[in-house]
C-alpha cells in the first residue's frame, strides 16, 4: 500500500492488496514490455472528448496484460504521472480476493481488507470526497456471481451490509457512491454481463496484446544474447501461427521459455507448437523434464493432483486456494513450479494462500484432469463440463469456455502422443469421440452468434483437418455478428474456413475491434465465401481506402463475390466532395446505406480505372 497524506482534506492514497500472483521473472519482463496503453495520451483523449465517463471497461483475452496494466496505472498515479489532479484516492480491489471474504460485509469493510485504514477513516473519506475516488476492480470475470445480485434489494449506503459480491455489484451499478469513478478489467467473455451491471455512460477499452514491434522487443529483452534473439525471433516470425500466439504476453513468455530450453538442449525448435494447447503441453513437459528434478512423486501422479486441485477451484469459482485444500491434494506444493505461494492479508492477520501461476494454467490443468481419468469417469466429467458450459451462455459469463477448448486440444493425436511419451498420461479414444459427437450436434443447431468463435476455437485446437471438414459442412454461414474479434480469433476463423470447400456467407457486421490488419489475416480464406458482410463506420473513407488493396487481392482470386457494407453516419464534414473507394469492378456489390437522412443532395456510383467510387454532393 502506498500512502502519502497529511489530513483528510489533503490526501493522496492508493490502496491495494499486497499479493504476488505470478512468478517474478515473467512479471519483471512483462511489466517492462507489456502492451500498456499510452496512458497519458488516453487521459487527454478522455478529457478532450467532452464526455464524463464514470465507468471504463478494460477488456482483453486471458494473458493480454490487464492486471499488469492496472499495476502500471497505479504506479503512474502514485508518482503523479497520471490523473494527478483528478483523483485523490484510488482503491484497488481484486475480484478473486473478494470471493474469499466471508459473510455479509459493507463496502467500507471490504475496502478495509485492502488497506491499513480503519472502517471509520474510510467512511469519512468516502463521504467527504466521493467525486475524487477511483475504484480499480480487477478481474470481474473471476467474481463469483450469485442470483443475490439480481434479487436482493439495492442498498445505497457505504456501511450497509450484504454478501461481498452483492455489495460490489451495488458499487458497479452506481447505487453506492454514484459520484465516484470505476475502472474494471475483465475477459471479453464477461463484457456483456459487466456492461449490464455498470452505471453509464461507459467507455470500452481493449488491450490488444503485443504489436509486431512489441513481440520483437520482448524477444530481444528475454534472450539478451543478440545471436539467440535473432535465431529465435526469425523462427517465430516465419511461423504465422506462433507469431500470432505471441501477441498474447503470457503465451509469448511461454514460447520464449520453451524455445530457449530447446536451444540449450539442442532439440528441434519447430516441432509440436501449433495450437495453444500444444504450446502449454510442451511448456509443462519442458518444465518438468529440465527444472523439476527430485520430485517427491511420479509425474503422472503430480499432474493428476494438480488437475484435481484446478478443477475444484474452477467448480467453486475460486482462483485463490487456501493452504489446507492445497496440502490435501498436492504433495509439497511449495516446490511445485506451477503454483505460487503468498500471504493473503486479512483485517487482523495474514493467511497463506496458493494460486496457479496464471488463471489459464488452472483452466489447462482442469481440462487435463478431465481427459486423463479412466474412460467412464472421464466421459462423466466431460459431459458435466459441456452441460454446465451450455447452461452458462444465456446467463453468467461462460466460465468453462477455455477449459472446453483445452480439452479439444488435448484430444489432438499429436498432443496425445506427447502426453503419453513425455508425461506418461493416456487419453482414451472414446473420450475424443464424446466431444466430437457433442460439437457436431452443436453445429446442427442455430447457435447464438457469440458462440461461433468458441466453436471455431474448439475445432482449431482439435486440429484434425478431416474432422473439421466434416464439421464445417453443417454451416452455410459463419455468423460473427457483434463479436469481439481478436487476432487469435482470426487465426481460428482462417483455419476452419480453409477446411471448407465453399460456404455461403461470412457475417462480420458490428464486430468489435475489426481492423484491416485482422482482415488481412483471414484474407486467404475469403474466396471460400460467396458473400461477405462488413461494417462501415464513421470516418469510413480512411477505412475503405486501407481496404482497397485487400479487395483487389480477393478479386484476383475470385471473379464473383457479394460484399455487403452497412455504412452509417457516413459524412460528418462540410466538404463538398468526399470520394470513397469501395470495391473493384470484378466484384458484384450490394451497398446498404443506413441513417443517411441527414444528407442533402445526391449520391451515385461511377467506374474509373477499374475502381468504383461513391461520390456525395
Amino acid at each position: 500500500m502506498f500512502v502519502t497524506h497529511t489530513s483528510l482534506s489533503d490526501i493522496r492514497l492508493i490502496c491495494h492488496c499486497q499479493t504476488c500472483m505470478i512468478t517474478e521473472a515473467p512479471v519483471c519482463r512483462l511489466l517492462q514490455h507489456s502492451p500498456f496503453l499510452h496512458l497519458q495520451e488516453r487521459e487527454e483523449e478522455l478529457r478532450s472528448s467532452g464526455e464524463d465517463f464514470h465507468s471504463v471497461i478494460l477488456q482483453g483475452n486471458s494473458g493480454n496484460g490487464k492486471t499488469l496494466t492496472v499495476q502500471k496505472i497505479m504506479m503512474d498515479w502514485a508518482s503523479d504521472k497520471l490523473f494527478k489532479e483528478r483523483f485523490d484516492i484510488v482503491f484497488h480491489l481484486k475480484c478473486k480476493e473478494i470471493n474469499r471474504i466471508p459473510g455479509r460485509k459493507s463496502l467500507v469493510e471490504i475496502l478495509s481488507y485492502s488497506c491499513s485504514l480503519t472502517p471509520d477513516q474510510i467512511s469519512q473519506i468516502l463521504k467527504q470526497l466521493p467525486e475524487k475516488v477511483l475504484f480499480i476492480i480487477d478481474g470481474f470475470d473471476e467474481l463469483k456471481l450469485t442470483q443475490d445480485i439480481y434479487y436482493m434489494s439495492p442498498h445505497t449506503d457505504v456501511i450497509q451490509k450484504a454478501p461481498a459480491e452483492v455489495t460490489l455489484c451495488a458499487l458497479l451499478r452506481g447505487h453506492i457512491l454514484p459520484e465516484s469513478f470505476l475502472l474494471v478489467t475483465t475477459r471479453s467473455t464477461a463484457t456483456d454481463t459487466l456492461s449490464n451491471l455498470l452505471k453509464g455512460p461507459q467507455r470500452f477499452t481493449e488491450i490488444m496484446g503485443f504489436s509486431q514491434k512489441g513481440v520483437e522487443e520482448y524477444f530481444q529483452k528475454f534472450f539478451q544474447d543478440e545471436q539467440l534473439f535473432r535465431r529465435a525471433y526469425t523462427f517465430v516470425k516465419a511461423n504465422e501461427n506462433l507469431f500470432t500466439a505471441c501477441s498474447i504476453p503470457v503465451i509469448c513468455w511461454i514460447i520464449c521459455t520453451t524455445i530457449k530450453e530447446r536451444f540449450r538442449v539442442g532439440a528441434d525448435v519447430s516441432s509440436g507448437l501449433e495450437t495453444t494447447t500444444s504450446i502449454y503441453v510442451d511448456f509443462v513437459s519442458t518444465l518438468l523434464e529440465h527444472h523439476c528434478q527430485g520430485l517427491s512423486q511420479p509425474v503422472p501422479v503430480l499432474l493428476r493432483s494438480l488437475g484435481q486441485l484446478a478443477e475444484r477451484g474452477m467448480l467453486e469459482q475460486q482462483v485463490l486456494l487456501d493452504e489446507n485444500t492445497v496440502y490435501e491434494t498436492v504433495s509439497d506444493p511449495v516446490a511445485n513450479p506451477f503454483l505460487c505461494k503468498f500471504l493473503f492479508k486479512r483485517r487482523i492477520c495474514q493467511e497463506t494462500m496458493f494460486s496457479f501461476m496464471h488463471l489459464s494454467f488452472q483452466e489447462f490443468f482442469t481440462a487435463l484432469y478431465c481427459v486423463i481419468l479412466d474412460e467412464e469417469e472421464s466421459q462423466r466429467k466431460l459431459s458435466q463440463l459441456i452441460s454446465v458450459q451450455n447452461s452458462r451462455w444465456l446467463s453468467d459469463p461462460p466460465r468453462f469456455a477455455a477449459v472446453v477448448q483445452f480439452a479439444f486440444g488435448l484430444l489432438n493425436k499429436d498432443v496425445r502422443y506427447t502426453l503419453r511419451k513425455t508425461l506418461g498420461l493416456f487419453v482414451h479414444p472414446n473420450t475424443q469421440a464424446l466431444l466430437k459427437e457433442w460439437i457436431l450436434k452443436e453445429l446442427q443447431i442455430d447457435i447464438l452468434h457469440d458462440r461461433t468463435l468458441f466453436i471455431l476455437h474448439c475445432l482449431y485446437e482439435l486440429h484434425e483437418e478431416d474432422f473439421v471438414i466434416k464439421a464445417m459442412k453443417s454451416w452455410s454461414r459463419i455468423n460473427a455478428y457483434a463479436s469481439f474479434l481478436t487476432r487469435t480469433d482470426c487465426w481460428a476463423l482462417l483455419y476452419c474456413s480453409q477446411c471448407c470447400q465453399s460456404i455461403e456467407e461470412l457475417d462480420l457486421l458490428s464486430c468489435i475491434g475489426l481492423t484491416s490488419e485482422k482482415l488481412m489475416m483471414i484474407l486467404p480464406a475469403l474466396p471460400k465465401f460467396k458473400k461477405l458482410t462488413y461494417p462501415g463506420e464513421e470516418k469510413v473513407e480512411k477505412k475503405m481506402c486501407s481496404l482497397n488493396g485487400l479487395f483487389l487481392m480477393i478479386t484476383g482470386k475470385k471473379t464473383y463475390m457479394t460484399l455487403i457494407f452497412w455504412i452509417t453516419n457516413l459524412i460528418n464534414t462540410s466538404s463538398n466532395h468526399d470520394s470513397l473507394i469501395i470495391f473493384t469492378v470484378h466484384v458484384c456489390i450490394r451497398l446498404c446505406l443506413a441513417n443517411l437522412s441527414h444528407l442533402s443532395g445526391m449520391f451515385f456510383l461511377y467506374s474509373q480505372s477499374n475502381t468504383f467510387r461513391l461520390l456525395l454532393f
